[in-house]
């Protein structure tokens, strides 16, 4: 049975719809009203409040916290400096990813690790004999994004904290309503946006104080279907999703290495020896048989296809996690994952795992889609990710 987070007694007196979901234990607000295009719209022209406590969180400490980090993960963590956060994945003794998330160095042998499924005993397991301590402050750690436009403005106005100089990937501390908070300039949205890290039992007040200022920049409370448009936008992966956890694949195929999901920057296979090393070595010798790629599906196909059967062209009315195969001619090579109608680019974009040979931008290619129960294919152009990739994003002031 989920439970409520931190936030539960507001974001439940928000929640029009009833529309919830469970995510990682907790109740999750799936959509505030009964459609979520007002909370998209908050999301790329606004300022939008997402509830992200349910977040499996663990503070890393220790004179060894550096080096289990870097045993752990792909990337080089001695690289990062104090106050920055980085994006990566960890991978099992086959160089098969297992999960990604961020890290955050806060002191020299301190960081704040995100994961999407429980980390513990792999964290704990690793970091056998070594002076650290792993500690899940899951449940004691709140946390909010705050995305949009006009969500550095806001946060200037109610945070006692640098936040016009906060780069990109970078974390500030300061108070909200006088409680202690970190500030990262970090999200899944794609856009201008923030997370910001509190003590669990002081979280409404930190949402009240945001909340009270929003009002003067159109601050909405975003559930999962509008953020879950957003972050295809942005061509951010969905473990569960756009890949299977190595840990819970049933098969060979449902395994992925950060190559073929485009993690390749975030190898660093120069660094000390780390988890699924050789087998990395291997795989970028062997080369890639299947890649991620962003999909843009030929609008005008869908429009005729429709028109045949003597219905309007429907665009989905909220993003898909159901994979659906895609074809050169006649061969299928390769699947879409995450397939949305994007509001602001005016076109259905999906993210897929195709055939290396088919995995040049430009190439076209073809994708199944079905209208009354009939399966048929229109065409699919690979293009560049993401997608949707504003300047303000990574701007500094804000």
């Amino acid at each position: 049975m989920p439970v409520g987070t931190a936030f539960h007694e507001r974001t439940f007196a928000l929640c029009h719809s009833l529309n919830y979901r469970e995510w990682s234990g907790y109740y999750t607000v799936s959509v505030y009203e009964v459609h979520h295009e007002h909370e998209y719209n908050a999301i790329r022209n606004a300022s939008a409040l997402i509830d992200i406590s349910p977040l499996y969180k663990y503070l890393v400490t220790g004179r060894d916290a550096t080096k289990l980090v870097n045993r752990v993960i792909t990337r080089d963590i001695s690289k990062g400096s104090i106050g920055q956060v980085i994006y990566c994945c960890w991978c099992d003794e086959h160089g098969k990813v297992i999960d990604d998330g961020t890290i955050t160095r806060l002191a020299e042998n301190t960081y704040r690790w995100t994961a999407a499924d429980p980390s513990l005993r792999w964290f704990r397991q690793n970091g056998l004999n070594m002076d650290v301590q792993i500690e899940d402050i899951s449940e004691t750690t709140a946390a909010l994004a705050l995305q949009g436009p006009t969500s550095g403005k806001l946060l200037k106005s109610v945070a006692d904290a640098d936040i016009a100089n906060l780069k990109y990937f970078r974390v500030t501390h300061g108070k909200i309503a006088g409680i202690a908070v970190d500030i990262s300039r970090t999200g899944y949205t794609g856009d201008l946006g923030y997370e910001i890290w509190m003590p669990w039992e002081d979280a409404v007040k930190v949402w009240d104080a945001i909340v009270e200022k929003g009002k003067a920049f159109d601050l909405h409370a975003a559930g999962m279907l509008a953020l879950d448009v957003a972050r295809i936008e942005a061509g951010l992966l969905l473990i569960e999703v756009d890949y299977t956890s190595s840990k819970k694949a049933l098969i060979e195929s449902q395994k992925f290495s950060p190559y073929e999901l485009g993690f390749g920057r975030m190898v660093h296979l120069e660094k000390e020896n780390f988890i699924g090393r050789s087998a990395l070595v291997h795989a970028k010798k062997k080369g890639l048989a299947r890649q991620l790629v962003g999909l843009e599906i030929t609008w005008t196909e869908v429009e005729k296809l429709y028109d045949k059967f003597g219905l309007a062209p429907q665009a989905p009315s909220q993003a898909s996690r159901v994979a659906v195969p895609v074809y050169a001619g006649d061969r299928r090579v390769g699947k879409a994952t995450s397939t949305t109608w994007s509001p602001i680019l005016k076109k259905m974009i999906a993210l897929a795992s195709v055939d290396t040979e088919h995995a040049k931008i430009g190439t076209e290619l073809q994708m199944e889609v079905t209208i009354e129960a009939i399966r048929l294919k229109v065409g699919a152009t690979v293009v560049k990710m993401p997608f949707y990739n504003p300047p303000r994003k990574t701007a500094v002031p804000v």
